[in-house]
């Protein structure tokens, strides 16, 4: 017989339209184009930045990402553009980064997060559970990676919520579409994104590309050399 210790459950659920107002916002083209933008940098992006690359003006960026500030979707911090210190230097710039927090809608209510939860507690009470799950995670990936023959590896990963990027040669995530997990279950979710990822590159017959674990500030804790 399995024993299985139920932890405290350590996550809030997400279940219901609460995050309908934040997320509307985005319904606007430019402010859309704006959070594109700074959710696609690696570091903190100023007002300059974000409106040349979203096509726009200053002022009108500037009013767009403080409203999405202010719902919450992006994050603010002040600090000068890199070359730039001491006197002379001016004021710090305003700059902003995604928002760390998670904002999901679901209608009728839906509870996925708590399934997870039973999953990866189940996971680390039992060494065969977890087998089976880094082996279904493998046989998911392939499976993922073999419909989408064609399609180059990275917006097969993308689909799923990855956010791939080139890093000197190495493939890295942005986003892990598990984070809200990690934290309190590290070492099953890193375990599962790794035989996930290992499937689909198989799966995508990316036989010379190999999935590792390497963990690095702001990005997902798998890479892909």
């Amino acid at each position: 017989m399995i024993g299985v210790t139920v932890d405290t459950v350590s996550f809030e659920p997400v279940c219901d339209l609460s995050d309908l107002a934040s997320l509307s916002s985005l319904a606007d083209p430019v402010r859309r184009r704006l959070y594109d933008a700074v959710a696609a940098s690696a570091k903190p992006v100023g007002r300059d930045e974000a409106a040349a690359a979203a096509g726009v003006g200053r002022s009108l960026a500037a009013y767009h990402l403080d409203r999405l500030a202010d719902e919450g979707l992006l994050e603010v911090s002040y600090g000068r553009p890199e070359g730039r210190g001491g006197p002379g230097a001016g004021r710090p710039a305003k700059l902003y980064r995604r928002s760390e927090r998670e904002f999901s809608l679901s209608a009728p209510p839906r509870d996925y997060g708590l399934l997870a939860e039973i999953v990866l507690q189940a996971d680390e009470a039992d060494p065969s559970v977890r087998r089976s799950v880094e082996r279904t995670a493998r046989k998911v990936g392939e499976r993922l990676g073999r419909e989408a023959r064609g399609d180059a590896v990275e917006e097969v990963l993308r689909r799923r919520g990855y956010e791939p990027f080139f890093d000197e040669g190495t493939l890295r995530f942005r986003n892990c579409p598990f984070h809200a997990l990690v934290e309190s279950h590290r070492q099953s979710v890193c375990g599962l994104n790794l035989a996930l990822v290992e499937g689909i590159l198989a799966g995508a017959g990316a036989r010379n590309a190999r999935a590792s674990l390497e963990p690095e500030p702001g990005c997902c804790c798998v890479a892909v050399r």
